[in-house]
């Protein structure tokens, strides 16, 4: 095994060396806006248009949610229809061509030109009824509704969908059966401003409901679900389908899944109000996450971004296994904030993957790292992705509450990465990197003021100002802050900011606007309540059966999914059982939001390894399998929220205190079992006796406590007899 060393064997001459040639900077374009291979980058008067419009919308937000309040279902269904013509515009149903003679052939164009005249037709009778509204009428014909609105706004949107699908033209030009679908959103949505602003309100869900209602639902159910796919892959549009076809095939289904039935009519004309679509997940994305999409949008513009992995390259570098640590330190704070974990593995892991295979790390163990700790910020106060956000509008737990109760789990999450970076770095004898290859600490520090926004949004939100409130005050921070560092905000800048997060936006709206479909089945099916009374029958049996099976749930709605989605919908079909078999609603919802968030780690489908393997050049599958085992706290956690809500911050300052400490050894001994290492190799008893040892700690009792203490002592002595001068070598070497 080769030594670790920190030091140039060269000695002090080759030191003073590298600090005069010290880089200012390790970190360039983690900023970087990451453009999907399906987003369109428009030149001239097109981009303008584009960039406008995505300025308008990230500025209404902030309007809206600062200034002049619009009534609440008009704001989302502005929201929503904001973030299709948007999405339609930007970004292809299809793939690319790369130049003529792979375009689509013209009477493709001018067939999807032709669906215009029925879209522009549908948007017309929408400003029709609206007059009518206005001089008096209480409603609108049906027959109207049905053959001069819905029928025309039926066949353009499905007739768009599926051109859209087949028509190939260059990057930079725009579909026009997109352009048609960017109509036939604005008819929807529309038709529902001008119905949910009458006493036609009223009458949702019953047979007195207009049709059209019905239709500019139907039609823009189907918008959302395919401007999910474009953003978010197959995974929630398959789910979403499954769901809508348990909406009729429900009452032909035998057991517990059968159910009395809702027609076409009834189904559609609630789906899109806030029993569904309208739901807390367009609440929350038209609130709280627009807002911190603008605030990273911000940071990503002043280049704060850089700054946190210059800061955590400083910090970190030398460490044995340097890049790794770096990148759980980066990865956790820049996942915190963009709430995405393969969007996050993306951009600080084209950095840190081919470091950490610089240092010895194999191209999987590197993949492995990354999406684990990218995956780690979801759940790392106090933004926790999105995450948070949907779990205080749904359990009515104020967030802050929410945000303090997750600080030991997150700090079990990443100590568990950190121990099996170090214990993987000291295995294989890794050095750190050279004092001539990461930034100077102490210059670093000079600029430390760019935490600011951060700490500024942190004291906000315990001073008792709104998330809305602390969030604005947190994104005008950051360009105030800006003006102190090398990457000024001027007028410029601050409208790039404003772009990006509109551009940002729309994968996280459109996802939980379909995220939000599904609440509606479940919540007008009632399938949600036959999950509770199967996991209450369970519980019957087992408490523990109980709670696997419902993890097992949540892990299979989540794979695939974007994590806001991937929470909104368990929390709608497990958390309910979870809370009738006698656990608190914050145990029950914390449950579920981890296992949604770790399935972006779990094979076969786990879409942040997946993300990692592409950078690190290793196979997805290898790179899903061992960002699990690095990932395994997070799986073994959640259970201890049951048997010890001390964890939560449930219970006296000695309980949590002690709950913490030897959680937290626990999840040392866990990293040694996985990784074959505590001072030294461990043969497969001591592993088997570590693992013990390791649930004894982090189950949390009183005994259990003591006994897993015994046997980490009895541990430590054994390997510090074995591998005592080993130990300390590799300790200084960290």
């Amino acid at each position: 095994m080769s030594h670790n060393t920190n030091q140039d064997p060269n000695g002090l001459k080759d030191d003073a060396l590298a600090a005069s040639s010290t880089p200012e900077s390790i970190a360039d374009g983690v900023d970087e806006e990451v453009v999907e291979p399906n987003r369109r980058l428009f030149v001239g008067w097109q981009f303008l248009l584009f960039a406008a419009l995505a300025i308008a919308y990230s500025g209404f937000h902030l309007f809206s949610l600062n200034v002049y309040p619009m009534e609440t279902w008009s704001f989302r269904i502005v929201h929503i229809a904001g973030a299709l013509i948007l999405g339609y515009g930007l970004f292809a149903g299809a793939r690319f061509a790369e130049d003529d003679q792979q375009a689509s052939p013209a009477w493709l164009k001018w067939v999807s030109y032709a669906l215009l005249i029925p879209a522009v037709y549908s948007l017309v009778q929408v400003f029709l009824m609206q007059q009518a509204i206005n001089g008096g009428a209480m409603r609108i014909d049906p027959a109207v509704e049905t053959l001069h609105f819905g029928y025309p706004l039926m066949a353009t949107t499905a007739g768009a969908i599926v051109l859209s699908w087949f028509y190939r033209q260059a990057r930079h030009r725009l579909n026009p059966a997109d352009l048609v679908l960017m109509v036939c959103a604005l008819a929807s949505a529309g038709y529902l401003l001008m119905a949910f602003n009458t006493s036609m309100r009223m009458s949702t869900g019953t047979s007195f409901a207009p049709p059209g209602i019905s239709w500019a639902a139907i039609a823009g159910s189907l918008l959302i679900l395919e401007l999910t796919r474009r953003v978010a892959g197959l995974a929630l549009v398959v789910i979403s389908a499954v769901f809508l076809t348990y909406v009729f095939a429900g009452p032909y289904l035998p057991g517990f899944l059968g159910y009395p039935g809702l027609s076409v009519q009834r189904f559609f004309s609630q789906v899109y109000t806030d029993a569904g679509i309208l739901g807390p997940t367009t609440a929350v994305s038209s609130t709280y996450i627009i807002l911190f999409i603008i605030f990273a949008a911000f940071l990503q513009a002043s280049k704060v971004g850089d700054y946190f992995v210059n800061f955590a390259f400083a910090a970190a570098g030398r460490a044995r296994g340097g890049p790794a640590k770096v990148a759980i330190f980066a990865s956790g704070l820049m996942g915190m904030i963009n709430g995405t974990s393969a969007g996050n593995v993306v951009s600080t892991g084209s950095l840190t993957i081919p470091l950490m295979k610089k240092v010895g790390y194999p191209a999987r163990s590197a993949g492995a790292i990354e999406a684990a700790a990218s995956t780690g910020g979801q759940i790392m106060p106090p933004i926790m992705g999105a995450g948070a956000f949907i779990m205080a509008e749904v359990t009515g737990i104020p967030y802050t509450e929410i945000a303090i109760a997750a600080i030991i789990p997150a700090i079990l999450y990443f100590a568990s990465i950190y121990f099996m970076v170090d214990f993987e770095a000291a295995r294989k004898g890794m050095r750190g990197m050279r004092k001539d290859e990461i930034p100077l600490f102490s210059k670093l520090v000079k600029q430390v003021y760019l935490f600011a926004p951060i700490i500024i949004l942190i004291v906000a939100l315990f001073m008792g100002y709104s998330v809305i409130r602390a969030g604005t005050l947190a994104t005008a921070s950051a360009a105030v802050v800006s003006w102190l560092s090398p990457n000024k905000m001027g007028l410029r800048a601050i409208l790039r900011a404003l772009q990006l997060a509109g551009t940002m936006s729309i994968q996280i709206i459109a996802v939980c606007a379909c995220a939000g479909l599904i609440v509606g089945v479940i919540s007008l099916t009632g399938v949600g309540a036959r999950f509770s009374s199967l996991l209450l029958g369970l519980a019957g049996v087992s408490q523990l059966l109980a709670l696997f099976f419902a993890m097992l749930i949540s892990i299979m709605l989540g794979m695939g999914m974007p994590t806001t989605a991937a929470y909104a919908v368990a929390a709608s079909v497990v958390a309910p059982g979870l809370i009738n078999i006698g656990i608190e609603p914050l145990v029950a919802h914390f449950f579920v939001f981890y296992f949604a968030v770790v399935s972006a780690i779990t094979p076969p489908v786990a879409l942040a390894s997946y993300a990692a393997a592409g950078i690190s050049g290793d196979n997805p599958m290898g790179t899903s399998v061992a960002s699990f085992k690095i990932g395994l706290a997070a799986f073994i956690v959640p259970f201890m929220f049951f048997y010890s809500p001390a964890m939560l911050m449930e219970g006296s300052a000695m309980q949590i205190l002690r709950v913490g400490l030897t959680a937290t050894l626990g999840i040392v001994l866990l990293s040694g079992m996985v990784q074959k290492w505590f001072f030294g190799p461990v043969n497969l008893p001591q592993r088997l006796v570590m693992l013990v040892g390791a649930m004894f700690l982090i189950y949390g009792g009183i005994y259990t406590d003591i006994v897993g203490l015994a046997i980490g002592t009895v541990l430590f002595i054994m390997q510090r007899k074995q591998h005592g001068g080993k130990g300390k070598a590799t300790a200084s070497a960290a």
